[in-house]
Formats: structure tokens, sequence, C-alpha cells
């Protein structure tokens, strides 16, 4: 059982536009609702693919409702703790070209007694996993400090802890002494507070996190694939996409094939980097399946070149 906790879930809107125009009226040429954050689309993915989860995730309003309602329609194990404010909505615009536009919503504030009952919900659930996985934006108003204890406490607990978020979150579990951190460029750049332009620089700034803590750094690059540091070295890899979709919770979906695999080593990576592909090649926020994935295009380098420029945005 992988247990996840998505503490700022959302509903995910997803449309298929030809281009996006500024004060133009646009016609959607598809339409997609689903579930969304990071932990909810981890749990999603495990779940197509047949490995046990359940996702923990704070809901309110006529919103979370139907978060809860979309979850269980997929046949999520879902622990849903109530909270007074409204669950968000985002919406996200994909282009034929792979252009991803997302407008996100801030989310509801958690109040003390609210993020009390969901901790203690991930502290109940984690007794019977083998990964608790806390993912996703830390709800407005929320302390990194406050997240960073419900790392300890998981971790103090012999929880094997992986977490992908940004920020002072992100240092903050890092801290606590999390097994696995999966923070993107942008977030692994933030917060290193120095610009990755090379593969050289990624890692790097992977170690910094290692020398603060993590146990192991899988950080996700976008078109120049991924990177996991580890206390056995460094590999990369990368499974180019030849029609992409949507790059919504690709990375959501290489941290759960990472997992799905054993979270150790580069079968796991590569297994991570097959469903983070398959991913890219569905719309909207779709999870893949078994059905989905192509491991033939992924392809492993256990000695990366560390002067190799990453791609512009990647």
């Amino acid at each position: 059982m992988i247990v996840t906790v998505t503490l700022n879930p959302s509903l995910d809107r997803a449309m298929e536009i030809g281009a996006l125009v500024r004060g133009e009226v646009i016609r959607a040429a598809s339409a997609h609702l689903d579930p969304g954050g990071k932990g909810v689309n981890v749990s999603r993915a495990l779940l197509a693919n047949g490995v046990a989860s359940r996702a923990v995730v704070p809901c309110g309003g006529d919103e979370g409702a139907q978060l809860v309602s979309l979850l269980r329609a997929e046949g999520v194990d879902l622990i849903a703790v109530p909270i007074a404010g409204r669950t968000r909505s985002n919406i996200t615009l994909a282009e034929p070209d792979g252009t991803v536009t997302k407008i996100n919503e801030s989310g509801p504030v958690l109040a003390a007694d609210e993020f009390a009952a969901v901790t203690e919900a991930v502290l109940a659930a984690a007794d019977t996993a083998r990964w608790v996985v806390a993912c996703g934006s830390v709800p407005p108003g929320l302390p990194a400090r406050a997240f960073g204890e419900l790392c300890a406490r998981l971790v103090a607990a012999g929880v094997r802890l992986a977490v992908d978020t940004s920020g002072p979150a992100l240092r903050a579990a890092a801290q606590a002494g999390a097994a696995l951190v999966k923070p993107n460029r942008e977030e692994l750049a933030e917060a290193v507070g120095t610009p990755l332009r090379s593969l050289g620089d990624v890692v790097d700034a992977a170690e910094r996190l290692r020398g603060w803590g993590a146990g192991a750094v899988l950080a996700s690059l976008g078109a120049d694939g991924a990177v996991l540091v580890d206390d056995n070295g460094v590999v990369t890899g990368e499974s180019p996409v030849e029609f992409p979709r949507s790059t919504v919770g690709a990375g959501d979906a290489l941290l759960a094939g990472f997992l799905a695999a054993g979270a150790h080593g580069p079968e796991a990576l590569a297994e991570g980097l097959a469903w983070g592909a398959a991913a890219v090649s569905l719309p909207g926020s779709r999870m893949p399946g078994p059905e989905d994935l192509n491991r033939r295009t992924v392809r492993l380098h256990a000695r990366p070149d560390p002067v190799r420029p990453l791609i512009a945005g990647g």
C-alpha cells in the first residue's frame, strides 16, 4: 500500500484548443474534468496500474464533493477530511504543439484543527503503508514549519516518506529526512537559489538537498528527462514523446512509476520515465494504464555528461 496526501487538491478542467489568442473567443475541441493535485494523481496512476494506494485529501464545498465523487468513480481508496473552505478549481489549455497554459486557484486556507485532522489521518493510514507520498503545494497560510513537522513525525514513525513540493516546504522536507524528494527543474533551482543550465548543475543541486537530509533526489526535467541521485551515484534518462498532448501530471506519473518499481536504481528510473512519457501523450491530467506504456523509448545513461546543457525551459 502506498498512501498519498494532497494538502491542496483540485478539480482540473483541461481543454484542447487550436491556439491561445488573448482577447478572443476560443472554441475548445475537447474538454476533460479530472480530480487533481499531485498526490491525487500519484494515487490514480498507481491504481491504474494495479498498485494499491490510498489517498488522503481535505475537501470542502460543492467542488470538494465533486472531487470525492470523481475519485470514488475511479475506484480510489479515499480518506476525505472535511474542511470549511472550498476545494479549488484549475484550468488547463493545451495547444496542438504541446504548449500548455495553466490557471490555478490558490486554494482554501486550512485552519489549525483541520491540518491536525489531516495529520492524524495520514499517521493512522501510514501504519500499513510501504510509502507515504506528500505532494503538491502547501495551502495558503500554512507555514513550511508545520509541513516540516508533519514530515518529521512520519520519519520518526519509521515511514519511508517521498515528497514532491516546492519552496520552503521542499527544504523542510529534506531537513526532516525524507527518503525521497522529487522536485522539477524550477523547484530544484529555487531550493538552492542557483540557475540550472547543465546536467552537472542539476546533480550539484540534488547533492545539496541530500546534504540537508534527503535520502535520494529524483529530479524531473521535462524534455530533458529525469535525474536520480542517491547513495549509488547518478543515473539519468529520457523517454521522448513524438506527439505530446499535455504535460499536466507527467511528473506525478513519473513518481508513481518510480515508486511502483521499487524506488531504487536504474530499473525504477526507467519505469518512472515510461509512466511520465505515457502521461504526456494523454489529454488533460489523465493517468496512464498498462496499455499506454511504451518502455522501448526509454534511454538510460549511467555516466551522464555533466556539461550537457539543458533545453531552455525544459
